[in-house]
């Protein structure tokens, strides 16, 4: 596949996948809904778990994006000190009306 039409498919199909994200720092939580409100178009569910006895959380997102959508916002979180960010797509793709 030539590196132009490969470069669109990346872009132009929506996966469906999970992001866990481990908040070690709970001052930093403002900074992860901003984020988190930033990209809301992607984000189709949201639970969050906080620790009281160690003032930890983790949060889990359902997400829905391009490749590039969700490496973006992954990328944000993870770039928040005492964020730490895992992201798990399906194979799964589903073309968006641009691609």
């Amino acid at each position: 596949m030539p590196e132009k039409e490969e470069k669109r498919d990346m872009e132009g199909e929506k996966r469906l996948g999970f992001t866990g994200i481990v908040v070690d720092s709970r001052q930093e939580i403002a900074r992860v809904n901003r984020v988190l409100s930033d990209c809301a178009r992607l984000i189709r569910g949201r639970i969050g778990i906080p620790n009281p006895e160690d003032g930890t959380a983790v949060i889990g997102l359902i997400v829905e994006g391009t490749n590039e959508e969700i490496g973006a916002l992954t990328g944000k979180l993870g770039n928040i000190p005492g964020i730490t960010v895992k992201s798990a797509l399906t194979g799964k793709k589903k073309q968006t009306e641009n691609g």
